[in-house]
């Protein structure tokens, strides 16, 4: 009866201060090395990919156009969190306002659902080129890539946003410490004495809706073009279809093992398994894949680096030209 009467501004907190990594506070600084070198690897890496596709007309092919929404999709995944776990390791600007932790929070599912949708359109686009490639261009026209892409964006954002509706309504009475390195749902809500109940439900929802789909979507895509490359007649022919998955595979493993560690740390380790363990791995997942996807697929595929090559020479030749 008293927490009725009590007005909701007065259980929702100003802000709220992030403690980092709990019980390695003396090691922050040394985590911090990593997590920045692999930021600027991931900005640098996904900006170059992003320029490269915008200016090669080589690489203006529907691949490279869900390879360009992968690179804007992990450049925002990385950066709404990453600069503010360095400001909490180097200056110890620990706070945050309610208002930005939400919006944190929204942008850190949204882009994480955004990164799963993509992958899967990246699978059927590989499925397309690899069972239909006479047909490939006619599927996937522009219209049709930014229609898809649009749609990816849409699903992420609409079922991202009753959880922070659910989250933004809760009363906090628990204090407004979070022990983490950024606004994470569950860390939030855990917070508050209200029933957090509609919290958990939507937030499996969401992760069984986008994640579950998106794999199932995958791992039959995958299990057509295996079917469709083993048939082939040609070895030379195999091993040339199935390099063209290559970064792709290594792209869904960088994204969905540390996915699946936080998942089930939050719903069945949360007792067995240290929080810094937890913490440590949720940063990786959301570093580890704007990091490794750049490199993977400037090394793995040849369009890029030819085209990084002929930049570089082009580059050599002006220096020549002009001394």
């Amino acid at each position: 009866m008293i927490m009725k009467m009590l007005n909701k501004t007065d259980l929702t907190p100003a802000s709220f201060l992030l403690t980092g990594i709990p019980g390695l506070e003396d090691l922050h600084l040394w985590i911090s090395f990593p997590f920045c070198s692999m930021y600027v690897v991931a900005v640098v890496g996904n900006c170059g990919l992003l320029y490269l596709i915008r200016c090669e007309d080589s690489l203006h092919r529907p691949m490279y156009y869900f390879l360009a929404m992968l690179s804007l999709t992990d450049l925002v995944m990385c950066s709404s969190t990453i600069p503010k776990a360095l400001c909490i390791f180097w200056f110890h600007l620990k706070e945050i306002s309610f208002e930005e932790c939400l919006a944190q929070m929204f942008f850190v599912h949204t882009f994480t659902g955004m990164e799963s949708g993509v992958l899967m359109l990246m699978a059927l686009d590989r499925y397309v080129a690899i069972c239909y490639p006479l047909r490939y261009a006619t599927i996937l026209t522009d219209p049709v890539i930014a229609k898809v892409g649009l749609a990816t964006f849409l699903r992420a954002v609409l079922l991202i946003i009753p959880l922070i509706f659910f989250t933004k309504r809760l009363p906090y009475c628990r204090g407004n410490i979070i022990h983490h390195t950024y606004c994470d749902q569950l860390s939030v809500a855990k917070l508050s004495c209200g029933n957090i109940k509609a919290n958990v439900i939507h937030g499996l929802t969401v992760a069984l809706l986008i994640g579950g789909s998106d794999i199932l979507c995958i791992t039959a895509s995958y299990t057509m073009i295996l079917r469709a490359v083993v048939s082939l007649s040609s070895a030379e022919a195999r091993q040339k279809a199935f390099s063209t998955c290559t970064a792709h595979i290594c792209a869904i493993v960088f994204s969905y093992s540390p996915a699946f560690f936080c998942f089930f740390f939050n719903r069945f380790g949360s007792h067995t398994i240290p929080p810094s363990c937890h913490i440590i791995v949720a940063n990786i997942y959301l570093l580890l894949p704007p990091t490794m996807n750049p490199v993977v697929y400037g090394v793995k595929t040849k369009q890029i680096r030819d085209c990084v090559i002929r930049i570089l020479s082009r580059s050599k030749d002006t220096k020549s030209y002009s001394t």
